[in-house]
């Protein structure tokens, strides 16, 4: 056994970004623990690594305590898409803030490492372009996005209190758009909806004229960043961008989307919904400075991943959806 091998708990570990997380810690020699309560995480996307002994899948929610033993936990769980986080949103807020205290509780208890998937959205609508760490932000605080958005921003308070009350070694990141294989077929995001739609030969719905930016980072670079984050010395704790700081207009993605796909597909559009930020794009300099980070896989070819994906999930018997 290898004298590095830690214990390495991920919540949200059956998740879009948790099983490639796992994934990769796997082979990297680790012992894992993969804690999900099948909310929005799939169990196929960790079926392949359950008869590695050194990977353990476990039922449970957060916002209830769980007594484990690890070095490291890394804090993913909780529906990432407005139409899941949407759906219950009182239970969105309670697995971001009831959550993180019962994580934090526990790396408290046992010493361990604890990192924090925040998100992008902490900078609500931005009035700063792109947005660095120290942007506080332009958030609805009563929208129907604020169950996230809130919910998130209290979180990272929450590891920051602990960090200065309690000496719990912390690390934030702030995930911006992510996109691969493995992405819930029905989370109604871009990348997904855009992909399925033109497959299946549909109109290809885009919200609003379609000028609004994202930066898409495939999921393989993001979850290097959020690893090299972890192996930081433990006087950094963040917050810090982890995502692709080259801005696209949502109508350019479906156009991509149409030529890799060959579609036949039409673009039709649909009022855009309330506090959908018009532009969101990562300042990644100190990611840059701290992690030597930044994204490689260029977004045809993560795209292509993507679509063979989809398009080996749509063939299933099920539909895949």
């Amino acid at each position: 056994m290898p004298l590095t091998r830690k214990r390495i708990l991920i919540t949200g570990g059956a998740g879009f970004l948790g099983s490639h997380l796992g994934e990769r810690l796997l082979h990297e020699g680790n012992d894992i623990l993969c804690v999900d309560n099948y909310f929005t995480g799939r169990k196929d996307n960790i079926s392949h690594l359950l008869g590695n002994k050194n990977f353990e899948a476990h039922r449970h929610d957060v916002t209830f305590p769980l007594y484990v033993e690890v070095d490291e936990i890394y804090n993913l769980a909780c529906p990432a898409s407005p139409i899941h986080y949407q759906f219950d949103p009182v239970q969105t807020t309670k697995t971001s803030v009831i959550g993180a205290i019962n994580m934090l509780g526990l790396a408290k208890r046992v010493g361990a490492r604890i990192l924090q998937s925040s998100t992008s959205e902490v900078y609500g609508d931005p009035t700063v372009h792109p947005q660095t760490e120290d942007y506080r932000g332009n958030v609805n605080p009563l929208g129907p996005r604020a169950c996230y958005d809130e919910g998130k921003r209290c979180a990272e308070t929450l590891f920051f209190d602990y960090n200065r009350q309690h000496k719990v070694p912390i690390k934030v990141a702030r995930i911006f758009n992510t996109y691969g294989p493995r992405m819930h077929p029905n989370d109604g995001r871009v990348v997904s909806n855009f992909i399925i739609q033109a497959l299946q030969g549909e109109d290809i719905t885009l919200y609003g004229d379609g000028s609004q930016t994202r930066a898409f980072c495939y999921v393989e670079d993001l979850v290097d960043g959020l690893i090299r984050l972890m192996a930081t010395e433990p006087d950094f704790t963040g917050p810090i961008n982890i995502g692709n700081p080259h801005e696209l207009a949502v109508r350019e993605l479906a156009e991509r989307v149409i030529a890799l796909t060959n579609s036949s597909s039409k673009i039709v559009h649909r009022a855009l919904p309330q506090d959908d930020p018009v532009q969101r794009c990562p300042d990644i300099t100190l990611a840059r400075r701290v992690l030597g980070w930044e994204p490689s896989v260029k977004l045809d070819e993560g795209l292509r991943r993507t679509i063979a994906y989809f398009d080996t999930l749509l063939a299933a018997p099920s539909g895949g959806c």
